[in-house]
């Protein structure tokens, strides 16, 4: 018998670590390991010791004999991986242990962001008994888009806070929240009191379609719609029409996947998790029956990912439909797909789909390949969706570039929502490449001082545990100009940090405020049955946070 490892990988690579036979793959050493869909683990190889089970922070591994039958399948997906990745003869060790820190003094670096990326970051640096960490982040509360991109029914992929939390107890660190740079602080105020800053801000603007009636009611990007069902303050008050039958999500990857499951799942089962009240509310209301994605390259080329596709089979009351006339494949996509055990096993399911007949009464999730958007029709709002159909052509680099090839075709719509991809926003006194939508940098660095990690370091690509190899990098940049002394000592500390916050920004959250909000949470989702009830009014989470009556102010906020 061996472990398997399931949908809810997040890709941190912690199990690689403890593995004692080196039977999980691909490492962060591996060159796959940067657009592996999830970690898997060898059946030959496993000895069944759990370690990997225990050091999950998501609790995404599990012995083969107590898989569930929707995960059974999972047990094919690990073992496929071998098929063209035989595990590497001979033991590597996967974390060098480092050298013993000189003496330099204690070395201060702040983080600017809270999300996994800057998580990641602060546990590596405390590693070191020579370090202190402040983090700071605009919103009152962290852990960036685990809170407010990770889908509500996934709330296994969320405990990865746990270990976030952790290190959050460390004296060396501070936590800082309601503080935004270039508004509370700058650059150089960070910079006067920490040898170092990273900036681990993410990607929060989204891409555009550039095409004729995007700007109209009714297109919305997929960013605002997944950050308005999961609380974040900044789109508590966003509206969106679901007086319609159907809704048409421009993109197919993994975000546009949640999208359409969050529009389709019955209302009771999305009551059980962690979904913003007021989204709860309005889905209740929801006419919507049809949700469909469109996706310009074809079914081989798809950016979901197999696990959520997969999943997608198990909800409850709703058909996922493909046309099989959809599934050919042109020569280059067909060669992929005979030797990429996961691009094959991307067309079976999509076969699968294609030959379940759909059944009466029950909503559907439709996958359109090969056609893309030339237009959002509508005078006043929405009213559909201009599409052409497109084929694959080689491009000048060798890849496979989508074309228009056929004729138009309107599909009806109340909703569209575009979920094309992500890109960084330009921050004050910090470089900037438009056309990448990251900070320049190499490994991290920016310049001796300034560094970075995550989305904004190397664009919107991985999923949340690919951002721990990536601070790795970072981390390690810093740490070798700090000993080779290519660092500037800050003239301020901590104290003076401390005067300075409370100057500049006095209601600031800090952790006892983080915790205090998590309490009244938690608390409240607790009555309900829920995981928590999140606070979605910004002035509310800090006056919570800021510890000013905590008890009485959630009352007012809770539901009845």
């Amino acid at each position: 018998m061996a472990y398997v490892i399931t949908q809810t990988c997040c890709n941190d690579a912690s199990c690689v670590a403890v593995c004692p036979v080196n039977c999980i793959h691909p490492t962060p050493e591996e060159r796959e390991f940067a657009t592996t869909e999830m970690l898997h683990i060898d059946p030959q190889a496993c000895i069944d010791c759990g370690a990997c089970a225990d050091a999950c922070p998501v609790e995404a591994i599990f012995p083969e004999d107590t898989l569930t039958p929707e995960q059974a399948r999972f047990t094919e997906l690990n073992a496929a991986y071998y098929t063209a990745h035989p595990t590497p003869d001979g033991w590597i060790p996967l974390t060098p242990t480092p050298a013993p820190p000189r003496d330099r003094g204690t070395l201060r670096v702040a983080i600017v962001g809270a999300g996994p990326a800057a998580c990641y970051a602060a546990q590596e640096l405390l590693e070191r008994s020579d370090v202190e960490v402040e983090m700071f982040d605009r919103l009152p509360t962290p852990f960036g888009l685990v809170r407010a991109g990770v889908a509500p029914d996934h709330p296994g992929t969320k405990t990865v806070t746990d270990s976030f939390e952790r290190s959050f107890r460390r004296d060396a660190f501070g936590l800082h929240l309601d503080v935004e740079i270039g508004r509370d602080l700058t650059h150089a105020d960070l910079l006067d009191h920490h040898h170092a800053v990273i900036y681990a801000v993410g990607a929060s603007a989204d891409r555009h379609l550039g095409i004729p009636g995007e700007d109209l009611p009714g297109s919305h990007a997929a960013t605002e719609f997944v950050a308005w069902y999961n609380g974040h303050p900044d789109y508590a008050d966003r509206t969106f029409d679901f007086s319609g039958t159907t809704a048409v999500v421009v993109g197919n990857g993994n975000v546009a996947i949640d999208v359409a499951r969050i529009l389709t799942t019955d209302v009771d089962e999305l009551a059980r998790t962690d979904i913003a009240d007021h989204a709860l509310e309005a889905l209740r209301r929801s006419n919507i029956r049809e949700v469909v994605l469109l996706g310009r390259r074809g079914p081989a080329q798809a950016a979901y990912s197999n696990p959520e596709f997969l999943v997608l089979g198990d909800l409850h009351g709703v058909d996922v439909v493909v046309d099989e006339s959809e599934l050919e494949l042109d020569p280059v996509s067909a060669r992929t797909a005979a030797a990429d055990p996961a691009v094959g096993l991307r067309m079976r399911l999509a076969r699968e789909y294609a030959q379940t007949p759909p059944r009466p009464g029950r909503k559907r999730i439709v996958f359109r390949y090969l056609a893309a958007p030339t237009e959002l029709l509508g005078a006043d709002r929405v009213t559909g969706v201009r599409l052409v159909r497109t084929e694959l052509v080689g491009g000048e680099d060798g890849t496979l570039v989508a074309r228009p090839a056929g004729d138009h075709e309107d599909l009806p719509a109340q909703l569209v929502l575009r979920s094309i991809g992500y890109r960084g926003v330009p921050l004050p006194d910090v470089p900037f490449d438009e056309h990448r939508g990251i900070i320049p940098n190499t490994g991290g660095r920016v310049e001796a001082g300034v560094y970075v990690t995550g989305w904004i370091k190397r664009g919107p690509s991985g999923v949340i545990g690919t951002n721990k190899a990536c601070a790795k990098e970072t981390v390690a940049a810093l740490l070798a100009d700090f000993d080779a002394a290519r660092l500037t000592a800050p003239p301020a500390g901590r104290r003076e940090l401390t005067r300075l916050l409370a100057s500049r920004r006095p209601n600031r959250v800090d952790l006892r405020g983080w915790q205090a909000i998590d309490d009244a949470e938690r608390a409240a989702g607790r009555v309900h049955g829920r995981p928590r009830v999140k606070i979605t009014d910004r002035a509310g989470l800090v006056e919570i946070g800021a510890r000013r009556g905590p008890a009485r102010l959630f009352r007012r906020l809770a539901p009845l």
